[in-house]
């Protein structure tokens, strides 16, 4: 008796350890919708990967915007390290971002989403949302690079003309993290490379989370 009570227990305790095991599992794809969406270690405040992103973004417009109406070459380029800072802050680390950076952020989120879309109970639509958020926020990252070599040019730069014909592309390149873009010039801004911002990438999610729940 005391043989098949103990291999009864034994069986009982791998089934108890296999349903764990499931849990787990079942949990992953809303773990990395959390990191993306709610709450990531790291962070300010324990933000969002997502909102940290868009907190950023916005602060990088807005001293685009700033550097575009200067009126001296001093106040552009201190305008110009203001938005290198909102995206790269260990580029230049003082200035009025949060101290996380955009381009960090936005590779977090295509990271999380990628690992959701690969969680071994992935539905086809968590899937599929999750290589558009990639897509996108990946394509972030690469658009926030291309603002950071400009401003890197407007603070070398000798020229006021110069530095204000900068600042205008600046600007509407730093909008476009946040917004996307329209290349193809065809009405719409697509999720992929080179049109996806922070706002198709947030779509995305929202559908990913739908998805993920069944709705």
């Amino acid at each position: 008796m005391r043989t098949v009570a103990t291999t009864l227990g034994i069986s009982l305790l791998a089934v108890g350890l296999w349903t764990v095991g499931l849990a787990g599992q079942g949990n992953m794809v809303q773990t990395h919708i959390g990191h993306v969406m709610d709450s990531f270690s790291g962070t300010p405040m324990s933000m969002g990967l997502l909102p940290t992103a868009m907190a950023e973004a916005k602060i990088a417009a807005q001293h685009a915007a700033f550097a575009a109406k200067a009126t001296t070459l001093p106040m552009i380029q201190t305008h110009a390290g203001h938005v290198i800072n909102a995206i790269d802050a260990a580029a230049v680390e003082k200035g009025p971002g949060l101290g996380y950076g955009l381009k960090k952020a936005a590779a977090g989120v295509a990271m999380h989403a990628d690992l959701a879309g690969k969680a071994p109970e992935a539905s086809a639509g968590v899937k599929m949302h999750a290589m558009h958020v990639n897509a996108a926020a990946t394509n972030v990252a690469a658009m926030s690079d291309e603002v950071v070599a400009i401003a890197q040019k407007i603070r070398a730069s000798t020229s006021m003309d110069e530095a204000l014909k900068l600042a205008a592309d600046m600007q509407k390149k730093a909008e476009a993290l946040t917004t996307g873009a329209d290349v193809n010039g065809d009405g719409t801004i697509g999720w992929d490379k080179p049109e996806g911002g922070l706002a198709q990438a947030q779509q995305h999610m929202e559908l990913m989370k739908k998805a993920s729940s069944g709705s």
